[in-house]
């Protein structure tokens, strides 16, 4: 438990629609633009079971036709044993495909995570518990939500003041927005982290720790997603509620992303090949400057 020291390729296109959030249609999912940043998303994989070696595969299957060049991987990276051979077992052969076609993965991590995991260097956390990283005109911000001490949160107020790329994505592992039942949302580190995402223009942010899919309705403006069953799933668990756009729970999941210009298309695609949510979202307009008192 964290605890906070500070103050069928498109089948399913039909499931997103008007009224389920502000996603507009992409009848073709990703669209696969030759200048695009695309990336994929998984959180809760590391299990080491037929599950995460099957969206392994179906990964790799889609990887050759949509060349992403980074996956983020949103905690609880490895379950159970934290030895060498987990890593092997319960990352670098599942991914070998990706791996070996340079397939970058930056990782966050989660409650399950050994924090020695941070020097595991495929995870390209380069030591830290938190960190950024540019990718085109996009700077990823990768938070340690297991400890979000004093030191953190000054560091992520920084980082967010002063960048100046046109999409902001926050990821970390505990959702701010979860219609989980087994967790749910993160009510106090939303109270926290929330007013700094409104404050800089936060566009997107990405979380696992609930073992379902969610597309959560955008919240003041910042749209957020679960991306939690990369190898755990907890089915029947996702209670829909009002802050549910679309919500998927039957099987193990991951998300193609690409953003290109000012849209951020997605598409989610579940173990057996089937889409069960995708759409495109518009960048936001960037927050206006406080005023400046007299």
């Amino acid at each position: 438990m964290h605890r906070l020291l500070a103050a069928v390729v498109f089948a399913a296109i039909a499931i997103v629609s008007g009224s389920s959030g502000s996603a507009q249609n992409a009848a073709s999912g990703v669209p696969n633009r030759s200048d695009s940043l695309k990336f994929a998303a998984i959180g809760d994989n590391g299990t080491g079971d037929k599950g995460q070696y099957d969206l392994a595969a179906v990964m790799n299957g889609w990887h050759r036709q949509f060349p992403f060049e980074l996956v983020i991987m949103l905690g609880d990276n490895i379950y159970g044993g934290q030895r060498p051979q987990d890593l092997v077992d319960k990352f670098e052969t599942p991914y070998k495909p990706l791996l070996d076609a340079g397939v970058k993965f930056y990782a966050a991590l989660g409650n399950h995570d050994s924090q020695a995991n941070r020097f595991y260097k495929p995870w390209n956390m380069n030591g830290e518990r938190y960190y950024a990283y540019v990718k085109k005109n996009v700077k990823f911000f990768v938070l340690d939500s297991d400890y979000l001490d004093p030191k953190q949160l000054q560091w992520i107020d920084t980082e967010l003041k002063s960048s100046r790329d046109d999409w902001k994505i926050v990821y970390f592992h505990h959702p701010l927005y979860s219609s989980g039942g087994r967790h749910g949302s993160e009510v106090d580190l939303r109270v926290t982290l929330e007013p700094l995402f409104v404050k800089y223009g936060v566009n997107a942010v990405y979380s696992g720790h609930d073992h379902v899919y969610e597309r959560i309705k955008p919240q003041k403006g910042i749209y957020y997603f679960v991306s939690g069953s990369g190898g755990q799933l907890r089915p029947g668990d996702l209670k829909k509620s009002p802050l549910t756009a679309v919500g998927y729970d039957a099987e193990q999941t991951f998300m193609l992303n690409e953003i290109a210009g000012d849209d951020l298309f997605f598409q989610v695609i579940t173990r057996s090949g089937k889409t069960v949510d995708a759409g495109v979202l518009p960048r936001q307009p960037k927050p206006k400057p406080a005023d400046t008192p007299r």
